[in-house]
């Protein structure tokens, strides 16, 4: 996902605070000169943040940013003031079939997967993911997965008038997805890594070496049960997807897709049913 200036000024600012800090870190310890010195930089940074955050919201965001959802997006979970400006209020949330309308004061900021660095999506085939960047693509939905709480919370995107704007919020249960069956097995799966059943023994591995500096790019089959040690993170109750305007059916065969928020690095997992069991038969980066 591509951040442009904003993600520059973020960058810089993590720069500049991780070179103070070392100067804190040049004295002896226990000399109180460098412990006032410490505090002092740590109030700095934070009226640093403070201020990045606050030009950040202030600054215009670029027509560019609405050719592509996953740059609005971006702009969307990181603009508190841009966030609100795109809500259409009072929304429409559904839940059970009722219906009720948020209105502007309720609303809270949603931060989606910004705080944990990457996000996942779920795609039935490899054609499908060259959705993501059309720009043709004028409805868009975002799910937030709550796998252990069996429901899905969809926010439906339209691009009216150039500008993308969230519409609707529904939520729904878990078997009333497009993805159902597949993300039912994820609800264990993901919860219990240690079990390998549903992992195809040896399995196919395309990718770097996790255990060198250096980056070496292996093509092997790992053993079944170490399958967890190559993605990112085993994700826990919550997962989201992007639905690109496309609609996934039960079909026989998933990716599930990790992309890195700051790094753009992807890690896919491919998933076919078998005989009505879903199962992991290869990962590649």
């Amino acid at each position: 996902m591509r951040k442009g200036a904003l993600a520059v000024i973020f960058a810089a600012v993590v720069m500049m605070i991780a070179g103070t800090g070392c100067t804190g870190c040049a004295g002896k310890k226990g000399d109180t000169t460098d412990s006032v010195t410490t505090d002092s930089i740590a109030t700095d940074s934070v009226e640093l943040i403070d201020t990045v955050e606050s030009i950040v919201e202030s600054a215009p965001v670029p027509k560019a940013a609405d050719e592509l959802f996953d740059d609005f997006f971006f702009n969307f979970i990181n603009n508190r003031k841009l966030q609100r400006a795109r809500v259409k209020f009072p929304l429409r949330v559904t839940e059970g079939g009722t219906t009720h309308l948020l209105q502007s004061g309720q609303w809270q900021m949603e931060r989606f997967f910004k705080d944990q660095g990457y996000y996942t999506l779920i795609f039935d085939n490899v054609k499908q993911m060259n959705l993501v960047k059309d720009t043709a693509v004028s409805n868009v939905i975002v799910e937030r997965i709550l796998l252990q709480a069996d429901k899905v919370e969809q926010f439906h995107f339209n691009r009216e008038n150039g500008q993308w704007l969230l519409t609707e919020k529904k939520i729904v249960g878990l078997d009333e997805s497009d993805n159902a069956s597949f993300l039912t097995f994820l609800q264990g799966f993901f919860a219990h890594p240690e079990d390998s059943r549903h992992v195809q023994n040896p399995l196919p591995y395309y990718g770097p070496d996790p255990e060198d500096d250096e980056g070496k790019y292996l093509n092997m089959h790992i053993p079944a049960e170490s399958w967890a040690e190559y993605l990112p993170e085993v994700p826990g109750e919550k997962i989201y997807n992007i639905l690109y305007g496309q609609h996934n059916n039960a079909g026989s065969e998933k990716i599930f897709l990790f992309k890195g928020i700051a790094n753009g690095l992807e890690t896919q997992l491919k998933f076919h049913n078998q005989g009505g069991e879903w199962k992991l038969v290869e990962i590649s980066l």
